[in-house]
């Protein structure tokens, strides 16, 4: 006679409430790529932006870690704006420098991105794993717009997030941005930038 609808095996006890629940999990886990593709975008407003300036007398690196961007996987269209003055360096003087002398931030309180993902062909950015694509679009900075070209890698994990990183350099004069002479040889001519950024399904 069965007093419930427990099921004992080896003392390890499954209910059809348990057993429901781990095929449900297992099932999620399975879909979650087709999950992916089904989504019409994704979004983040934690991204980082890192840069480092190196020359023989300093280097200086800033990140910021509120950088806003939307990535669209229907149609590849990508944008982040990021606002300057978020930018961290380790010393004080260096961050008003750069907010007040360099990027004018009250003038030009963002840098903008937008553009497009091209993945290699035949790839599938809703595949899990990491994916190689090209990006390329407009980038403002200082109030200047130059068309840019970067390669970066997009990775699609398996919990529903899709993670975006990139390295490219930037040169401040393409960008009006004026050094002057008295710290020339302290601020490199070109600037490593670094993007990652971690995206979740809207």
């Amino acid at each position: 006679m069965l007093h419930s609808q427990a099921l004992t095996t080896k003392n390890k006890l499954f209910t059809p409430n348990t057993m429901n629940i781990r095929t449900a999990s297992y099932a999620s886990s399975l879909l979650m790529p087709a999950l992916l593709a089904a989504q019409t975008n994704f979004a983040t407003r934690t991204g980082e932006i890192s840069f480092f300036s190196s020359t023989p007398m300093e280097d200086i690196t800033a990140v910021n870690q509120r950088v806003a961007s939307v990535f669209v996987p229907a149609t590849g269209a990508v944008e982040f704006s990021a606002l300057i003055k978020a930018f961290e360096f380790e010393k004080a003087m260096m961050q008003e420098h750069f907010n007040e002398n360099y990027m004018e931030s009250s003038t030009f309180p963002k840098a903008l991105f937008k553009g497009k993902v091209q993945p290699a062909p035949g790839d599938d950015l809703a595949k899990a794993g990491e994916h190689s694509v090209t990006v390329t679009g407009n980038l403002t900075i200082h109030g200047i717009t130059k068309q840019v070209t970067v390669q970066g890698v997009f990775t699609t994990e398996a919990g529903g997030t899709l993670k975006a990183r990139s390295e490219f350099k930037v040169k401040p004069e393409d960008y009006g941005i004026k050094v002057p002479g008295v710290v020339r040889n302290k601020i490199a001519e070109i600037i490593d930038v670094k993007v990652k950024l971690a995206y979740a399904p809207l």
